[in-house]
Protein backbone atom coordinates (compact mmCIF):
# COMPACT_ATOMS: atom_id res chain seq x y z
CA UNK A 1 0.00 0.00 0.00
CA UNK A 2 1.47 3.34 -1.05
CA UNK A 3 1.26 6.38 1.23
CA UNK A 4 -1.04 8.23 -1.19
CA UNK A 5 -3.35 5.27 -1.81
CA UNK A 6 -5.92 6.32 0.79
CA UNK A 7 -6.00 9.98 -0.23
CA UNK A 8 -9.21 11.36 -1.77
CA UNK A 9 -9.41 12.41 -5.42
CA UNK A 10 -9.47 16.15 -6.21
CA UNK A 11 -12.68 17.81 -7.33
CA UNK A 12 -13.32 18.99 -10.89
CA UNK A 13 -12.75 22.69 -10.14
CA UNK A 14 -9.38 21.98 -8.52
CA UNK A 15 -8.37 19.89 -11.54
CA UNK A 16 -9.42 22.66 -13.92
CA UNK A 17 -7.54 25.28 -11.89
CA UNK A 18 -4.35 23.21 -12.16
CA UNK A 19 -4.91 22.88 -15.92
CA UNK A 20 -5.25 26.66 -16.30
CA UNK A 21 -2.10 27.21 -14.23
CA UNK A 22 -0.10 24.72 -16.32
CA UNK A 23 -1.46 26.15 -19.57
CA UNK A 24 -0.14 29.57 -18.54
CA UNK A 25 3.29 27.95 -18.16
CA UNK A 26 3.36 25.72 -21.25
CA UNK A 27 2.24 28.39 -23.77
CA UNK A 28 5.30 30.60 -23.15
CA UNK A 29 7.49 27.48 -23.34
CA UNK A 30 6.07 26.73 -26.80
CA UNK A 31 6.58 30.36 -27.86
CA UNK A 32 10.24 30.33 -26.79
CA UNK A 33 10.97 27.04 -28.56
CA UNK A 34 9.29 28.25 -31.79
CA UNK A 35 11.22 31.54 -31.55
CA UNK A 36 14.48 29.60 -31.19
CA UNK A 37 13.49 27.51 -34.21
CA UNK A 38 12.89 30.68 -36.24
CA UNK A 39 16.23 32.12 -35.12
CA UNK A 40 18.06 28.94 -36.13
CA UNK A 41 16.27 28.97 -39.48
CA UNK A 42 17.33 32.57 -40.08
CA UNK A 43 20.89 31.87 -38.91
CA UNK A 44 21.10 29.01 -41.41
CA UNK A 45 20.40 31.50 -44.20
CA UNK A 46 16.84 30.55 -45.06
CA UNK A 47 15.14 33.40 -46.96
CA UNK A 48 13.45 35.84 -44.61
CA UNK A 49 10.08 35.35 -46.32
CA UNK A 50 10.12 31.62 -45.63
CA UNK A 51 8.37 30.64 -42.44
CA UNK A 52 8.80 27.49 -40.44
CA UNK A 53 6.58 24.83 -41.97
CA UNK A 54 3.28 24.32 -40.16
CA UNK A 55 4.04 20.69 -39.42
CA UNK A 56 7.28 21.70 -37.70
CA UNK A 57 5.44 24.14 -35.41
CA UNK A 58 2.81 21.48 -34.66
CA UNK A 59 5.50 18.93 -33.87
CA UNK A 60 7.30 21.40 -31.61
CA UNK A 61 4.02 22.14 -29.83
CA UNK A 62 3.25 18.47 -29.22
CA UNK A 63 6.81 17.76 -28.03
CA UNK A 64 6.73 20.75 -25.65
CA UNK A 65 3.36 19.78 -24.15
CA UNK A 66 4.18 16.09 -23.80
CA UNK A 67 7.68 16.86 -22.55
CA UNK A 68 6.40 19.36 -19.99
CA UNK A 69 3.75 17.07 -18.52
CA UNK A 70 5.60 13.75 -18.82
CA UNK A 71 8.77 15.24 -17.40
CA UNK A 72 7.07 16.63 -14.31
CA UNK A 73 4.88 13.56 -13.81
CA UNK A 74 7.80 11.15 -14.04
CA UNK A 75 10.01 13.28 -11.78
CA UNK A 76 7.64 13.69 -8.82
CA UNK A 77 4.07 13.08 -10.00
CA UNK A 78 3.20 16.78 -10.11
CA UNK A 79 3.38 19.67 -12.53
CA UNK A 80 3.76 23.16 -11.11
CA UNK A 81 0.00 23.71 -11.35
CA UNK A 82 -0.64 20.44 -9.57
CA UNK A 83 1.79 21.45 -6.82
CA UNK A 84 -0.04 24.74 -6.34
CA UNK A 85 -3.38 22.93 -6.02
CA UNK A 86 -2.01 19.96 -3.98
CA UNK A 87 -2.78 17.36 -6.65
CA UNK A 88 -0.55 14.37 -7.33
CA UNK A 89 -0.57 11.84 -10.15
CA UNK A 90 -0.04 8.24 -9.19
CA UNK A 91 -0.45 4.95 -11.00
CA UNK A 92 -3.60 2.98 -10.27
CA UNK A 93 -2.61 0.18 -7.84
CA UNK A 94 -0.96 -2.64 -9.72
CA UNK A 95 0.48 -0.30 -12.35
CA UNK A 96 3.73 1.61 -12.63
CA UNK A 97 4.12 5.23 -13.77
CA UNK A 98 6.08 5.00 -17.01
CA UNK A 99 6.83 7.32 -19.91
CA UNK A 100 4.28 5.39 -21.99
CA UNK A 101 1.57 5.97 -19.39
CA UNK A 102 2.44 9.67 -19.22
CA UNK A 103 2.21 10.02 -23.01
CA UNK A 104 -1.05 8.03 -23.02
CA UNK A 105 -2.42 10.36 -20.32
CA UNK A 106 -1.51 13.42 -22.40
CA UNK A 107 -3.20 12.07 -25.51
CA UNK A 108 -6.27 10.78 -23.73
CA UNK A 109 -6.64 14.08 -21.80
CA UNK A 110 -6.87 15.78 -25.18
CA UNK A 111 -9.51 13.24 -26.20
CA UNK A 112 -11.40 13.95 -22.96
CA UNK A 113 -11.39 17.66 -23.73
CA UNK A 114 -12.27 17.28 -27.42
CA UNK A 115 -15.44 15.35 -26.56
CA UNK A 116 -16.98 18.59 -25.25
CA UNK A 117 -15.17 18.03 -21.97
CA UNK A 118 -17.16 14.88 -21.23
CA UNK A 119 -14.00 13.00 -20.28
CA UNK A 120 -13.34 15.52 -17.53
CA UNK A 121 -16.99 15.75 -16.45
CA UNK A 122 -16.96 11.97 -16.05
CA UNK A 123 -15.35 12.44 -12.61
CA UNK A 124 -18.65 13.93 -11.42
CA UNK A 125 -20.51 10.65 -11.98
CA UNK A 126 -17.76 8.07 -11.51
CA UNK A 127 -17.79 6.39 -8.10
CA UNK A 128 -13.97 6.62 -7.91
CA UNK A 129 -14.08 10.20 -9.30
CA UNK A 130 -11.79 9.28 -12.19
CA UNK A 131 -11.76 10.84 -15.65
CA UNK A 132 -11.53 9.02 -18.97
CA UNK A 133 -7.82 9.70 -19.18
CA UNK A 134 -7.34 8.26 -15.69
CA UNK A 135 -8.80 4.97 -16.89
CA UNK A 136 -7.10 5.00 -20.30
CA UNK A 137 -3.65 5.66 -18.83
CA UNK A 138 -3.91 3.52 -15.70
CA UNK A 139 -3.31 6.53 -13.48
CA UNK A 140 -5.30 8.63 -11.03
CA UNK A 141 -5.10 11.95 -9.25
CA UNK A 142 -5.15 12.33 -5.47
CA UNK A 143 -5.56 15.38 -3.30
CA UNK A 144 -2.63 15.85 -0.95
CA UNK A 145 -3.28 17.07 2.60
CA UNK A 146 -2.40 20.62 3.58
CA UNK A 147 1.10 20.98 4.95
CA UNK A 148 1.16 21.78 8.64
CA UNK A 149 2.74 25.14 9.49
Amino acid sequence: MTPTESLPPPGLLRRLAAIVYDTLLVIPLIMVVVAITLAVQRWMGTPQEALVAGWIVQTITVLCVVGFFAGFWLKNGQTLGMQAWRIKLQPIPGNELTFGRAVTRCGSALLSACCLGLGYLWCLVDRKKRTWHDYLSGTELVLLPKKSK
